[in-house]
């Protein structure tokens, strides 16, 4: 009898005995389970309704949830805050916009409200041990995932392209906070690849189970970057990016105590007792192997899509027949020639054809710099310019290229008819392009 007893207890696996030794509950407190049910309606009305939208076949029933969040919005911004204007829904790149911060407010009363009626109804459970492994996952998967798409975009250098034309034409002074900061980040590839790999590592960590705390560390510390450089150059994402470093925080929560005590108090620290999601062996190696594969579809996804914008807009985009910064020698309107005054609204000083195919951007002789509409049409020596507003406004010229780095424009605009002559300069000479990097400086090149 006692070797078919030493037999049945061998045969048991860590994750079942885990799980039996899980069974003998603790009783958390009221603001224990108060502030997990809190939390747990805060987490999944932020995030949802992700995965749907990311997975195939989904992206109707993830733009009629959206729909219904902009309809409240738009409710609670007119009749609850009476704001003066209208909340209006539109992509822009900000995630900051009125919608965002009255989501947001939404998202908090929602919650609160939710708190209270799941603490009445559900006031006699003793914990919710099961369900916070499961929150943990799903903010696993979320906080991963993101992560691995804005590293990927590092990585293959397109969230922060190399400094544009209209950018190296702008004084430091007219940049904006933001645009200074798009500017340090898109001139060095590699600390874009470096900030990349340490954001897609992080997230990488997070799907694998055991490894949650070193994950979540590396991403507390990258989101917290991140979310610095986002309120120090007013970089719109900063609701966004302040959420992402508190799903960090949540997934490392658990850990705090043990932290303390191996790096501030130097002393021993228990080990981690993470029950698993299931009680049979089979099925918590099949959720292992799920999240696995998701972050591996993560990874592959994410890379893929950031090396097809890098072909529109990014290295490995194709450069436009007139590309670079032109240099006007000589300016005609109404056949007088104008010469180069800064007090001269008319006159221009540079034209530069962008890596964006259907923009051109004009410096004045004053310095302002305008961006244009274009259509540039290289068969027929044709250029057109067009405005936004007024949408009426627009000018044509007629394209002499036959020498490479010289062009010649005639046609019309704002009016005048116009002859100008210009030289493409090299944008390689410019100081930010050919400084490059030194090993031994004696004395520091800083200007």
């Amino acid at each position: 009898m006692e070797a078919q007893s030493a037999a049945v207890v061998q045969a048991i696996s860590p994750a079942e005995s885990q799980a039996s030794a899980g069974q003998e509950r603790i009783h958390w407190g009221l603001g224990k389970r108060t502030g997990f049910r809190f939390v747990f309606i805060y987490w999944l009305l932020y995030n949802l309704p992700f995965p749907i939208g990311e997975l195939p076949y989904t992206d109707a029933v993830a733009i009629r949830y959206e729909r219904l969040w902009q309809i409240a919005a738009a409710w609670t911004g007119k009749h609850v805050l009476h704001l003066s204007y209208p909340i209006t829904i539109f992509e822009s790149g900000s995630g900051d916009k009125t919608y965002d911060w009255v989501r947001a407010l939404i998202t908090i009363c929602l919650t609160f409200a939710g708190t209270l009626i799941w603490t009445l109804l559900d006031r006699k459970r003793p914990d919710y041990a099961r369900l916070s492994r499961w929150l943990r996952v799903y903010i696993r998967i979320v906080l991963g995932a993101t992560l691995i798409g804005y590293g990927a975009y590092k990585v293959i250098k397109t969230q922060f392209p190399a400094p544009f034309f209209f950018t190296l034409m702008e004084p430091y002074g007219e940049a904006s906070p933001m645009g200074l900061l798009w500017t340090f980040m898109g001139f060095s590839t590699s600390y874009n690849v470096f900030t990349g790999l340490v954001e897609m590592i992080g997230g990488g960590l997070l799907f694998v189970p055991r490894l949650t705390t070193l994950g979540g560390l590396i991403s507390a510390a990258a989101m917290t970057n991140v979310f610095i450089l986002n309120m120090s150059y007013d970089v719109p994402v900063k609701l966004y990016s302040f959420h992402l470093l508190l799903m960090a925080v949540f997934l490392i929560a658990p850990d705090f105590g043990r932290l303390l005590k191996v790096f501030i108090l130097n002393r021993p620290a228990e080990p981690l007792n993470d029950p698993p999601l299931f009680t049979r062996v089979l099925a918590n190696r099949i959720a292992l192997g799920v999240q696995l594969a998701a972050g591996l579809a993560f990874v592959a996804i994410s890379l893929n899509q950031s090396y097809q914008a890098s072909k529109q807009y990014g290295a490995r985009a194709a450069r436009p027949a007139l590309y670079g910064i032109w240099n006007v020698d000589e300016f005609t309107a109404d056949g007088a020639v104008r010469p180069p005054l800064m007090t001269d609204d008319l006159r221009w000083r540079r034209l530069a054809f962008d890596i964006l195919p259907t923009f051109i951007t004009v410096q004045k002789m004053n310095g302002e710099l305008s961006r244009y509409g274009m259509k540039l049409d290289m068969e027929k020596k044709q250029l057109s310019i067009t405005k936004r507003a007024p949408p009426a406004w627009n000018a044509d010229f007629a394209i002499d290229n036959t020498q490479p780095d010289q062009l010649v424009l005639d046609g019309q605009m704002q009016g005048h008819k116009i002859h100008a002559k210009l030289t493409r300069q090299d944008e390689k000479k410019l100081l930010l392009n050919s400084r490059g990097f030194h090993w031994v400086s004696e004395y520091p090149f800083n200007r």
